[in-house]
């Protein structure tokens, strides 16, 4: 493959993997990888589907595990479709990924809800991720034809409220990428990666007073991607999706009848191995080996760092955002999000607005970053949103 296009691959992080071979233990992604980052030592397939794709969690610095939902509430938390107080919508969120580097990956996203009653509520998704076009050469530079890598996820939600306060959700997915399918490794033949996983998901809230205002308190859970690993070839090493663990809480303050405040806090921590330190008979000298299953590369992935606890904590990143909405018709939104310089370092700021009127909504979300170092700079994000019926109350 022509190295003057490697960098679009290289946003997946296992694509110069499956091109230029089976990969040994030793194996650390550096580089710009999909969720920004500029080096990372967790190696995973899938990285896509850590991007959040709706615009206005993307404009509050990605955090909204326990903001009040709305039809993209799936994409971030299911549990919250419960508490959504339309019978059914849809939405459809774009974002030209990573333009300040390459003009033609991008992210589409299309989902929508229905409320079987007042308690059940069942959501659906499609989640496509496209490189654009490559032109592929061989090692003695013989023109293979034109590749258009890409990957998508389709997922089925279920959300159940417990009364006006609790509710939980799971959504089962299923996910498939094509990065150099029919193009050959040192293990063999490359073919499309499959994997089926699952999400569970959980929101408390409680209304309160706060400053001498009415408030809503709200904490959120969501441990996502847990599922079988994914290999590009017959015999190839098999990778871990990238199952992350999001907590985080909010509180959204009614100023006066028109106007109203969320602050918004989330942590993230992916559950996958950490890559270890090897000595040049490749033996492992600190941390642990990352070839186990899921299960123990996830109850793992809290004590392997080869750093120790020190390096466990750079592991976790912080989102935070602010949402103010006047009349429920006009929102202004900011955020921050912030991880390790040894561990991705995506640091930038959001800014967005919203606008509801009638059943329709629409968001949008703008990153700031130094474009000097973040492949993330100036990256847009889109959402539309409709809702429609009359409005649901959730029995206790």
């Amino acid at each position: 493959m022509n190295f003057k296009y490697l960098s679009k691959l290289a946003f997946s992080a296992l694509s110069v993997v499956l091109v230029f071979g089976k990969t040994n233990a030793q194996v650390t992604i550096s580089g710009t990888q999909t969720n920004g980052s500029e080096s990372n030592n967790i190696v995973t397939a899938v990285p896509f589907l850590l991007i959040t794709p709706d615009a206005r969690a993307g404009s509050m610095g990605d955090a909204g595990v326990a903001v009040r939902g709305d039809v993209n509430a799936a994409s971030i938390n299911a549990s919250k479709l419960a508490f959504l107080d339309k019978p059914y919508g849809f939405a459809l969120s774009y974002s030209p990924w990573l333009k300040s580097l390459v003009p033609d990956i991008n992210l589409a996203y299309l989902g929508g809800f229905y409320k079987l009653d007042d308690r059940n509520t069942i959501g659906a998704s499609l989640r496509y991720f496209s490189l654009g076009s490559i032109q592929l050469t061989d090692v003695n530079q013989q023109d293979l034809g034109i590749s258009n890598p890409n990957e998508l996820a389709l997922d089925f939600s279920f959300a159940r409220s417990f009364g006006e306060e609790f509710a939980l959700g799971s959504t089962l997915r299923y996910v498939y990428s094509n990065l150099a399918s029919g193009q050959f490794s040192s293990s063999g033949q490359v073919h499309g990666g499959n994997a089926v996983a699952v999400d569970v998901s959980g929101l408390y809230k409680t209304s309160t007073r706060l400053f001498g205002k009415n408030a809503i308190l709200s904490a959120g859970a969501n441990i996502s991607n847990i599922g079988t690993k994914m290999s590009y070839s017959d015999g190839g090493e098999s990778f871990f999706l990238p199952t992350n663990f999001k907590l985080g809480g909010a509180s959204t303050v009614s100023i006066d009848e028109m106007s109203t405040f969320t602050l918004a806090l989330d942590f993230n921590k992916l559950l996958v191995p950490t890559q270890p330190i090897y000595d040049s008979n490749n033996n492992i000298v600190s941390g642990k080996d990352p070839n186990r299953s899921v299960p123990a590369g996830i109850f793992g992935s809290f004590s392997d760092a080869p750093g120790g606890f020190s390096e466990e904590l750079k592991e976790v990143g912080i989102s935070t955002g602010l949402e103010y909405w006047y009349n429920q018709q006009f929102a202004l939104r900011a955020g921050y999000n912030y991880q390790s310089p040894m561990k991705g370092d995506s640091r930038y700021f959001t800014l967005g607005a919203g606008l509801k009127y009638n059943v329709f909504n629409i968001d949008f979300a703008y990153l700031i970053a130094n474009a000097q170092t973040s492949p993330l700079a100036n990256t847009l994000r889109f959402s539309l949103l409709f809702n429609f019926g009359e409005k649901k109350l959730i029995k206790r």
